[in-house]
């Protein structure tokens, strides 16, 4: 069972990578896989594009001038996420500290794996993603009790996301832990139904 932090409504500065096609092995490079732990993955989020390869930072990489309890959404470019199934992606991605990405396109393996492992996906138009890019510092606002993204300049859009993943991120829990904080109501039901 996995327990995350609950996503209700929170505020955020934004993270650019504008790119396109940012596939799995750019978020999370193979050679990071081999953990069956979240923690400590954070620090090899986007590895190659963040590193010297004697491990110096490079200074001008975004995720190496962020503050990341300040910058809670990430947008990238189209087609995020593509590329090979890998659960260590999201999990790269919040144990660095972000709780959404958002992006006009997200691909269907890695939004999954958010959903399961506590990352919130936000597809949005051309036009609202322009508006994020325009302004990659800007603050927003996830309300995720009402399917919303409300933008500094006071556009407000309205995402969409599958109803019971939806719930576990409310609650946040997987569909494991969705299922036993239901368990004395699963009890009772049997003990009221046996045969």
């Amino acid at each position: 069972m996995s327990n995350q932090e609950p996503i209700n409504t929170f505020s955020s500065r934004i993270a650019v990578l504008p790119e396109a096609n940012i596939d799995t092995d750019q978020i999370i490079p193979a050679r990071f896989l081999t953990t069956t732990s979240r923690k400590g993955l954070g620090v090899a989020a986007f590895n190659d594009w963040r590193y010297e390869k004697d491990g110096t930072p490079k200074p001008d990489f975004i995720l190496n001038t962020i503050d990341p309890s300040e910058h809670r959404v990430l947008v990238g470019g189209n087609n995020f996420g593509c590329g090979s199934s890998r659960e260590h992606a999201p999990w790269a991605l919040t144990d660095y500290g972000f709780k959404a990405v958002i992006s006009t396109e997200i691909a269907d393996i890695f939004t999954s794996n958010s959903l399961k492992n506590g990352l919130l996906p936000i597809v949005v138009t051309p036009e609202i993603h322009a508006k994020l890019l325009a302004s990659p510092q800007q603050r927003v606002t996830i309300d995720l009790e009402a399917n919303e993204l409300r933008l500094e300049d006071g556009t407000v859009f309205i995402f969409k996301i599958e109803a019971f993943a939806r719930q576990c991120l409310l609650e946040g829990v997987d569909a494991m832990g969705w299922l036993i904080n239901r368990l004395p109501a699963i009890e009772t039901y049997e003990k009221e139904h046996a045969a």
